[in-house]
């Protein structure tokens, strides 16, 4: 058995114009598609145009999210390095000390200076960026 679709006459006659209206406007559609393909040339179609700006758009907010992403993985990847190198640095200077070798100090250390100045450089950026962003 068939389902039987009953509704209020004007409920059907609300129907038959939103349908009406959905057929003329994919008229109009096609013969503006028609008419730009007739007057500009394939890559100046207004048409054409808007829907790849569109796509843009959606295609930019997805990018947005991407690089926020990997600047995050990125910010996490020079914290672990910075943890692991400084801890690192600091056992090799107690080891220095215990073997009776006068460790380095941070002025003296131009490997370590030049790690800091590099991470603080990193900070610098990112902090200018993300304020604009």
């Amino acid at each position: 058995m068939g389902h039987v679709s009953e509704h209020h006459e004007a409920t059907d006659g609300l129907v038959k114009l939103l349908t009406k209206a959905n057929h003329d406007l994919t008229v109009v559609q096609h013969r503006l598609e028609r008419e730009f393909q007739q007057i500009y040339p394939e890559n100046a179609n207004p048409m054409k145009l808007v829907s790849r700006i569109k796509k843009i758009q959606e295609e930019l907010s997805t990018l947005e999210e991407q690089c926020r992403e990997l600047l995050s993985a990125k910010q996490d990847l020079i914290d672990q390095a910075r943890t692991t190198l400084v801890g690192n640095r600091n056992l090799v200077q107690r080891m220095e000390a215990s073997m009776g070798i006068s460790p380095n100090t941070d002025s003296e250390d131009s490997a370590f200076a030049n790690f800091n100045q590099i991470i603080d450089e990193w900070t610098v950026q990112v902090r200018s960026k993300t304020a604009i962003v």
